[in-house]
């Protein structure tokens, strides 16, 4: 066959093919195996395996195992939630692993193996696309065309100082999914060195719940609701499910007739409350994060006007657990100091990364230590409230006390291969 729809059709009958040889009990089970030699019951990738029109599965982003780079791996789902679960190791020598999901999530941090000896990880992955229903869609905004969170399919990102996947089983699951409302310091921030606390949420829960993180740069409560994400993350809310709502940063910036913190921005909540309430979920409130500002005392002086104040008062009138994210952040910074922090956010001198000619000074957006210690704050939060959800935060972070941050110096997790200069919307 030499016609033009020749690509397309080998696609669609090699998708069916891999549907049917994956089916199990009426579930979905995708098998593969990256090592030397094949495996029976597995698709066996090769360099070959590539992504794209002629299959549904593959290397992705231009990239195959080399020299310890970080590649990509995609396979084409349809929405839900999928439980990933991996083998790791090498028979010849050791082994260091991380692995992030979709725009950047982190997964996997540094699992190590040595010499000969495998490990086994699992975590949950939540697909998603932009549709709602037949006929309507979220409105994304220019810069997430192409986001990895909008697609139909998994991309996964191996990285590590010797990255060492051999095996993967994906199968879809039903479990609680934990949603995301806010904006670029909660969103997944698809490049390098930019980093919102949402996207650090995997690493540190359990494989027995989903984060489904719809926060976007630039938003605020209203237009939030405005873009129709509310609506989509609506449409994937079940009974039992959890919604965490953190805004103000760009809700302060709004001007006009009845609005402000104690009017339109309570309204805005409040509709997310009720909305969340009639799907069957729980709503939980989180004061936004501070910026990085101090007085000559090295104190934090708040930026955010009556916001937070604002979502406190909500929560006792909507009796709606609140995780005090400003007052965590208020201790985190000041324990770091006025110096100290800037290693938080995204401060970088010209020529840290390629055709930068300008310095990156950015007191509000975190880079990953950043986004992986206020993350840890949002935890912090959920166990001193004594929220359900601790049963899935992993012990270590337990003892976290935002008072003593980690120290950057013993923190290191490798960077993707993509970066921006561009500065996220919202400030």
């Amino acid at each position: 066959m030499k016609d033009s729809h020749h690509p397309k059709i080998y696609f669609q009958l090699l998708f069916i093919v891999f549907l049917l040889t994956t089916m199990k009990a009426g579930a979905i089970e995708y098998k593969f195996n990256f090592g030397a030699a094949d495996k029976k019951g597995y698709w066996n990738i090769k360099h070959s395996t590539v992504y794209g029109p002629t299959s549904p599965f593959g290397y992705d982003m231009n990239t195959v195992p080399k020299d310890n780079d970080p590649y990509f791996f995609s396979v084409t789902l349809p929405e839900g939630n999928y439980k990933i679960t991996v083998v790791l190791g090498n028979k010849k020598e050791t082994t260091n692993t991380t692995i992030r999901a979709e725009s950047r999530r982190l997964m996997l941090e540094n699992v190590k193996t040595s010499r000969g000896k495998f490990v086994t990880r699992s975590f949950i992955v939540n697909i998603r696309n932009t549709k709602i229903g037949n006929d309507d869609s979220v409105r994304i905004k220019k810069r997430e065309i192409g986001k990895l969170n909008w697609d139909d399919k998994l991309t996964l990102e191996i990285n590590g100082e010797k990255p060492g996947l051999v095996e993967m089983v994906i199968e879809d699951v039903n479990v609680p999914t934990l949603f995301l409302a806010g904006n670029s310091t909660v969103v997944d921030q698809d490049e390098e060195p930019w980093c919102g606390w949402g996207q650090i949420l995997p690493r540190f829960l359990k494989p027995k719940i989903a984060v489904a993180n719809y926060a976007e740069s630039g938003e605020a409560a209203n237009t939030f609701i405005s873009s129709k994400r509310l609506a989509k993350l609506l449409t994937k809310m079940g009974k039992g499910d959890y919604l965490f709502i953190e805004f103000g940063h760009n809700d302060q910036k709004q001007k006009g007739q009845d609005i402000g913190p104690y009017t339109s921005f309570k309204k805005s909540l409040k509709y997310f409350i009720d909305e969340c309430r009639k799907k069957g979920g729980i709503p939980v409130l989180i004061t936004p994060v501070n910026r990085r500002s101090f007085d000559e005392n090295g104190k934090i002086i708040n930026t955010l006007g009556d916001y937070p104040d604002a979502m406190r008062q909500l929560a006792k009138e909507e009796n709606v657990m609140l995780v005090d994210l400003n007052r965590i952040t208020k201790t985190l910074y000041e324990a770091w100091g006025p110096e100290e922090s800037i290693k938080a956010f995204v401060h970088y001198p010209a020529g840290t990364f390629p055709n930068q000619i300008q310095p990156l000074a950015d007191n509000t957006h975190f880079n990953t230590y950043g986004g992986y210690e206020i993350c840890k704050c949002v935890l912090k939060g959920l166990i001193d409230n004594n929220s359900p959800l601790k049963k899935y935060i992993v012990k270590e972070v337990w003892t976290f006390d935002p008072a003593h941050p980690d120290d950057i110096n013993n923190f290191f997790i490798p960077p993707s291969p993509f970066y921006s200069l561009v500065k996220p919307d919202g400030n």
